[in-house]
């Protein structure tokens, strides 16, 4: 009758905009049923928590337990929202001290009856006081006692563990009757209610008003707990038991607190079961076929399927399952052509189904498949590395120096690796001259504008290649002085100008999983040190193979020099 805001402080007893609630905006259903429900229940609790302490003498220690069990629970109704106003680490000290002192006295006052029990009921208290001292550390800035969620969660359940031995405890006494402990029992299935869905799904911390609601209501067990405990600390005036139906309600809703969370958990066969998404942190790494076990394949094409690395779109969308794109991806590797790949994709959503699928994608699913046409993806990172080394060193074999009788002061042939969709060539340069990058773009946009297809620039000279090819045949070679021309048998043979400012001048190498560069070990060609040479290069066309000699030795001109054709 007076509106949503109302409704929320007489159920939640706090300010709507504590919440994130404007006056403009109303309550959705779900809220609105919960807070109806939640009244009920809050104000059931209320009743039992408000219950006057029972009669009978007290020690020293005793009262002090009663005292701050009593300040507990006005912590909970109360004083929350007073200390919510000031720093987290205000909240997080004082929940550190009382629960400490809490402890202490739990140890002294409660009769154990067993030393082991009692050292047990130590250790939990412990776990669960690092709990919130790692919580204080976090407030503050300082090292934490551990990072990352198995720490956390180890924590947690440190905390739940002491709250089930305090109730063990408390049976043992004696003077705890059956309805107190069955309020303790409750408040740990409050624990394996919130652990799941706040610390494993996430789904309380979301935001949802409904939710917190709900869990608000729940978490008042926790209270009527300590009040009832604060309650019932004198050993004479013990209430009677409970008479046994009821005993077997409260056991039946015991049992539905801790199972029911469990059972929600369990989805059935039709819900999405997601594994992994496109930023799942098992997905960063790429890792070969070959380095896998089976049972990590389907989750490597499932990263790979639901992958948005570059910004493009995802193979599959989210929407669908695990078994679901994992059948995708069985039938595209049974299809024929293109064409048919695209009709799956779009069948399965796909935003981009005009790509299809490729072969390094499907091993993963269909190994037997892919591996006929493509046996090199089944390889292992180790055997794939074997391999390439194998086919590099075939490679430069296949290489002859041009000139074998004139022998340089350095020099060394092998197979010079271009891109595969074009390449303007190769460097000749001085890697440690700080303008190396200016000197290799202007020589590469030199090249072009050149008959001889040779760009220069400083202490960077860009070879090109005259025919269409994807690697050459490259021999360098160093000398002190000009060695004679030997023009015969060459297309051509032009010599230019390089500088070199730190006393090197080099061919790149094919770097450790590189593509592009020599194939082997390229001296350093600057033999007398920092100053100018000159570079003359032969190349020539031998049954469709293009093989290039360099030469380069000490001289001063800077002319170009076109000596063949």
């Amino acid at each position: 009758m007076l509106g949503d805001a109302w409704l929320w402080v007489a159920v939640e007893w706090s300010p709507p905009a504590y919440a994130g609630l404007d006056a403009r905006d109303g309550l959705d259903t779900p809220t609105t049923v919960a807070l109806l429900v939640a009244a009920l229940v809050k104000a059931a609790l209320l009743w039992l928590i408000l219950r006057a302490p029972a009669p009978g003498p007290l020690d020293r220690r005793a009262k002090a337990l009663r005292r701050l069990l009593y300040l507990a629970v006005a912590y909970i109704f109360v004083l929350w929202y007073p200390i919510a106003l000031l720093p987290d680490a205000v909240d997080a000290a004082f929940q550190l001290a009382l629960w400490t002192a809490i402890d202490v006295l739990y140890l002294l006052v409660i009769r154990w009856r067993s030393r082991m029990l009692r050292a047990a009921a130590g250790a939990m208290f412990a776990v669960e006081l690092a709990g919130m001292a790692n919580e204080l550390l976090d407030e503050l800035d300082l090292p934490e006692l551990g990072s990352g969620g198995i720490v956390a969660l180890g924590l947690v359940l440190g905390g739940v563990a002491a709250t089930v031995i305090t109730v063990v405890g408390q049976r043992r006494d004696g003077r705890w009757s059956r309805g107190t402990q069955a309020a303790g029992w409750l408040s740990v299935g409050f624990y394996a209610l919130v652990i799941p869905l706040n610390v494993l799904f996430g789904m309380i911390s979301s935001g949802h008003l409904a939710m917190l609601v709900v869990m608000d209501a729940v978490e008042l067990v926790s209270a009527v707990w300590f009040a009832a405990t604060a309650r019932e600390l004198p050993a004479e005036g013990r209430p009677a038991d409970l008479p046994p139906a009821r005993r077997r309600v409260i056991r039946v809703a015991v049992a539905a607190v801790a199972v029911l969370p469990i059972i929600a958990m369990i989805h059935p066969e039709q819900t999405p079961h997601l594994t992994y998404t496109g930023w799942s942190m098992d997905c960063f790494d790429r890792p070969s076929f070959g380095d896998l076990k089976p049972a990590e394949r389907d989750g490597a094409f499932l990263c790979r399927a639901r992958s948005m690395d570059g910004g493009v779109p995802p193979m599959f969308p989210d929407s669908l399952s695990d078994q679901e794109i994992l059948a995708y991806g069985r039938a595209l590797c049974r299809t024929k052509d293109r064409d048919e790949q695209e009709a799956i994709l779009a069948r399965a959503g796909s935003a981009r189904p005009a790509w299809g699928a490729d072969p390094w994608d499907l091993v993963y699913v269909c190994p037997e498949i892919v591996g006929v046409t493509h046996p090199e993806l089944l390889r292992s990172t180790a055997e794939a590395e074997a391999a390439n080394a194998a086919y590099i060193a075939e490679e430069n074999a296949k290489c002859r120096d041009p000139w074998p009788r004139t022998k340089g002061v350095v020099q060394a042939t092998a197979r010079y690796f271009l891109f595969v969709d074009g390449d303007a060539g190769y460097f000749v340069y001085d890697p440690q001259d700080e303008a190396a990058d200016k000197a290799a773009g202007q020589a590469m946009d030199k090249v072009y504008d050149d008959s001889s297809r040779i760009g220069v620039a400083g202490s960077a000279v860009l070879i090109g290649h005259i025919e269409d090819v994807v690697d050459l045949c490259l021999t360098v070679k160093a000398f002190r002085t000009p060695p004679p021309q030997r023009t015969a048998g060459w297309d051509l043979v032009n010599e230019v100008p390089i500088v070199s400012r730190s006393g090197r001048l080099t061919v790149p190498e094919m770097g450790e999983g590189g593509e592009v560069g020599a194939g082997a070990p390229m001296p350093n060609l600057a033999i007398a040190g920092k100053g100018r040479y000159r570079l003359r290069v032969y190349v020539r066309v031998d049954a469709g193979e293009e093989q290039h000699l360099v030469v380069v030795f000490p001289g001063a001109s800077r002319k170009r020099l076109k000596l063949k054709p």
